[in-house]
């Protein structure tokens, strides 16, 4: 399949970048279906960053856990657990959690 070069606006910066029939082709090797939405330098700028996948996840703005005390099922031991324990299934404390796990 033959490739022309394609004119595109970016997202990022509304500057016009050309899509190259050379990088079209390359993008048709690795089965990428979308053409770019920036531009060479918004793109690298953003990796630099951290604005890839996942960035818009941010820890510092989620609201602290809400801890629960517990007694721990089997060895009797106060213990806080990160979740709202269910009635009538065991919860253990972190040592006994562990010694279970790898039984």
């Amino acid at each position: 399949m033959s490739y022309e070069d394609k004119t595109l606006v970016c997202v990022e910066c509304g500057q016009e970048f050309v899509h190259s029939a050379d990088d079209q082709a390359r993008y048709a090797e690795r089965g990428f279906t979308n053409e770019p939405k920036r531009c060479r330098e918004c793109r690298e700028s953003r990796k630099t960053r951290g604005g890839g996948r996942g960035a818009g996840r941010r820890t510092e703005s989620r609201p602290p856990r809400e801890m629960h005390e517990v007694v721990c099922a089997e060895c009797g031991a106060l213990t806080t657990v990160p979740f709202k324990p269910t009635e009538g299934r065991p919860v253990y404390c972190r040592d006994c959690f562990r010694s279970k796990r790898s039984s």
